[in-house]
């Protein structure tokens, strides 16, 4: 950042001089406010022994170049601090990344930190960091994380490019039973109840003793909030162990339905207030996936994943199956860092894309799990 001081010499006020002075010739010429203190006692110095007409000449000399010293100076110090600030905030990013990164194990993180502060050396505001915070998202090396700024605007350093299709509706027969299970964004306490329980509600609706096979449909699951989904998809995908956590300490977390509940080791994230059971239990169920499935979506997908009487179907999903956990940063903005892998119920671990079973096209996909329930 440049500095200007505009000054009037008091040469007969025969003009005025702007001068203008830059940090690398400020480094240059000055270290610290020292100089002020050197300029001073040099100028006692010099006074002493000139007449009083060259003292006339030389005093506004001085007068000058210690104004611009302080003027710099000031605006040297002004920087300093904000930089001050800047560093503290990537390094508490930075920080949190070390201790809980999925990849903390094998990230050179001396290197990791040294590059993120060279990146964020030239800002002088937290809000203008977004580069050397994506450079970090880059470096962590999980497609994952990403940081939400309090007006709803992401950093992220993900390459993933998984976008949804379109689907083509598709006659189910009436023995099957179909149930999408959409994206679910949010933790609102009421509003992850009504979407668990609105799945459940489509489930009973359809359901009667002739229903023979349900078909899952997560195609176009983006993410989101994975502890709703299974609370609602659970009367078919069934009670007990379907998923596990997995970090890079080789530490286990398990998720699980029981009771109309998603459960987090031993601790419920979202429940239906009447469980619904159905009338033939343990159905045969086929999972439709595509390549817009992705994070909480494949959560749903692994959860199907070792159920007996289950086949997937269609195209590999995005290859975001990590579990992020949120941090609240200093300023407000939210850390969602990548801090494990998702396992299935035999602890088969992702953290890549999920290849269904059977491949089928989008044209395709619907009626090749409808001749598999039906076999």
């Amino acid at each position: 950042m440049d500095c200007y001081s505009v000054l009037a010499i008091p040469f007969n006020l025969r003009y005025i001089q702007k001068i203008r002075c830059r940090r690398d010739v400020v480094q240059t010429l000055i270290y610290s406010k020292k100089v002020v203190i050197l300029v001073l006692y040099l100028y006692t110095l010099v006074t002493d022994n000139l007449s009083q007409n060259a003292m006339n000449f030389i005093k506004p000399l001085f007068l000058i170049i210690l104004m611009v010293f302080v003027s710099c100076s000031s605006n040297e110090d002004d920087d300093s601090q904000a930089n001050i600030g800047v560093v503290n905030f990537l390094n508490e990013v930075v920080n949190i990344m070390e201790v809980n990164s999925i990849n903390r194990n094998t990230i050179d993180w001396s290197n990791f930190r040294n590059q993120v502060l060279e990146k964020g050396s030239t800002v002088q505001r937290i809000d203008q960091t977004d580069d050397a915070l994506r450079l970090a998202l880059v470096l962590l090396g999980d497609n994952h994380s990403s940081i939400r700024k309090q007006n709803g605007t992401f950093v992220t350093g993900s390459n993933a490019n998984c976008p949804p299709s379109s689907l083509e509706t598709v006659a189910i027969p009436d023995n099957i039973g179909y149930i999408q299970v959409r994206s679910f964004g949010g933790a609102d306490p009421e509003a992850v109840v009504a979407f668990a329980e609105n799945i459940q509600e489509d489930i009973k609706t359809q359901d009667n003793q002739g229903i023979t096979g349900w078909i899952v449909d997560l195609r176009n699951n983006t993410g989101g909030n994975m502890w709703p989904m299974l609370a609602g998809i659970g009367p078919i995908l069934g009670e007990g162990t379907v998923g596990y956590f997995i970090g890079p300490d080789n530490s286990r977390q398990v998720w699980s339905f029981s009771g109309g509940a998603a459960i987090l080791s031993s601790r419920p994230l979202a429940r239906v207030l009447d469980n619904y059971e159905l009338l033939n239990p343990n159905p045969k169920v086929a999972v439709l996936l595509n390549k817009a499935v992705a994070s909480s979506g494949e959560a749903i997908a692994i959860s199907f994943i070792g159920r007996e009487n289950t086949m997937s179907f269609g195209s590999e999903t995005c290859g975001l199956s990590t579990a992020n956990l949120a941090f609240t940063l200093s300023n407000g903005w939210i850390l969602a860092l990548t801090t494990s892998y998702m396992a299935d119920r035999n602890q088969n671990v992702f953290g890549v894309p999920i290849t269904p079973d059977t491949p089928a096209t989008n044209r395709t996909i619907v009626q090749d799990a409808i001749s598999y329930l039906n076999n």
